[in-house]
């Protein structure tokens, strides 16, 4: 489980975070909406470990992060504008990620790929957005981490690139990922998500 607890954080005076509190459970998708600056990029931030709180903390599996781990164990990640190594190709970029960790093979790192419907030699510099979208999906999936923090995962996709990016969510899902969808555009979120969250103004409701 993930808990967010009592979470504020306030950036040069403004607050962007305003005593938030939910948890979060594996097995399920949560969808958490809002407009731009309402604060969801940043509670997503938060969850990773990327921002220091200025009051309450985040739990993982019962661990304080930033205090008991520096980050989430086991943790894929899109958030904001993320580049990959412009002149590497899609399987040269996984495999420099995966000498991290080393918990994933080059098979694995060509079955997701495959999955996110990218299989080019092309080096990334020769990408459309569409396509750095879909190696940033790989980049957060490729090796089964059991959670997702996914901030406007459809971005530039085309309407059946949405459909291939929601059926692979849903099969992480099934095998048991906690996955966070932050996105303005509420449609994102229909017969996808387990429960919805909406930012406000730094404030934090859960909508069902």
């Amino acid at each position: 489980m993930v808990k967010v607890d009592n979470l504020s954080k306030t950036i040069k005076g403004k607050v962007v975070l305003s005593n938030v509190s939910v948890n979060f459970d594996y097995g399920k998708i949560y969808g958490l909406y809002g407009a731009n600056g309402s604060g969801k990029t940043m509670l997503l931030r938060a969850i990773a470990g990327l921002i220091k709180p200025t009051s309450g903390k985040v739990l993982i599996d019962d661990k304080v992060l930033r205090k008991d781990i520096s980050f989430p164990e086991s943790v894929g990640i899109i958030i904001e504008n993320m580049e990959l190594l412009p002149y590497l190709s899609a399987v040269d970029n996984l495999k420099l990620l995966s000498n991290i960790k080393k918990i994933a093979s080059e098979d694995d790192i060509l079955k997701t790929l495959r999955r996110v419907g990218l299989e080019t030699e092309d080096k990334v510099k020769k990408y459309s957005l569409g396509m750095r979208q879909k190696l940033n999906i790989a980049q957060a999936i490729f090796e089964q981490p059991d959670i997702l923090l996914l901030d406007e995962p459809t971005n530039a996709l085309d309407e059946r690139s949405i459909e291939c990016v929601h059926k692979i969510l849903k099969e992480e899902k099934s095998r048991g990922a906690m996955i966070i969808i932050a996105t303005h555009n509420k449609y994102d979120l229909e017969d996808l998500c387990d429960a919805t969250l909406e930012m406000k103004d730094g404030c934090l409701e859960v909508l069902g």
